[in-house]
């Protein structure tokens, strides 16, 4: 905690630390956010921390939640196995909350195939069918450095044939401070449509992939 501090302020900036001062910030401007996933609190890859529990007694304690006494309300889950039910979920809350922050975090990417339908029939095609606009965000880990088949891709190919007509937008930031100014566009730029970002790897501990302070204000 204390390293993660120093770094706010003296930088080198992480993946886990750059993306927990997107959610402050938004939060702090009045925008709700939700992220869900099977390890979303923690991070499996991202090592967010979002919520830390006492090995001792099992106490939880979510910063985020705890920034003003007037910022907007910040959710994070670990869902359960089931990434169909999940973003199903999450799919349907981004619609009824336009101005949230509403992200589903697969534990591995290729994990998102278990959500194939909600992809197809809703996130890709909803508002071509029915004028239903969504602005959910997905989290991918992608990267042929994990675990083997099942474990290594989140499927670039799959999103990028389904995203004709600007049905939704892929990403792949390479830096903290880009990834949080994605986050932050996307959420309060006019346009309300799906991101798919593909979160990184082994790369989020690479130094030459940190960002410094001034990243994230100029």
């Amino acid at each position: 905690l204390q390293r993660r501090s120093a770094a706010i302020t003296q930088g080198p900036i992480d993946w886990g630390t750059g993306e927990i001062l997107a959610f402050g910030s938004l939060l702090m401007d009045g925008r709700p956010v939700r992220l869900a996933g099977q390890d979303s609190r923690r991070g499996t890859f991202a090592q967010r921390f979002a919520t830390l529990i006492d090995r001792k007694n099992g106490d939880e304690w979510t910063p985020l939640t705890k920034l003003t006494e007037d910022q907007a309300s910040f959710y994070v889950y670990d869902s359960l196995l089931s990434e169909y039910a999940a973003l199903g979920f999450e799919y349907g809350y981004s619609v009824a909350r336009p101005d949230a922050l509403t992200a589903w975090e697969a534990q591995f990417g290729d994990f998102v195939n278990g959500a194939q339908t909600v992809i197809d029939e809703f996130i890709s095609s909803s508002e071509t069918k029915w004028g239903q606009t969504s602005g959910v965000v997905l989290l991918l880990p992608h990267g042929y450095e994990g675990q083997g088949p099942d474990h290594s891709s989140a499927r670039i190919e799959r999103f990028l044939t389904v995203a004709a007509d600007d049905a939704l937008v892929v990403a792949q930031p390479s830096t903290p401070a880009s990834h949080f100014h994605l986050l932050r566009k996307h959420t309060l730029g006019d346009e309300h449509r799906p991101l798919v970002i593909f979160t990184p790897k082994s790369m989020l501990k690479r130094k030459e992939a940190a960002s410094q302070p001034a990243d994230f204000t100029d």
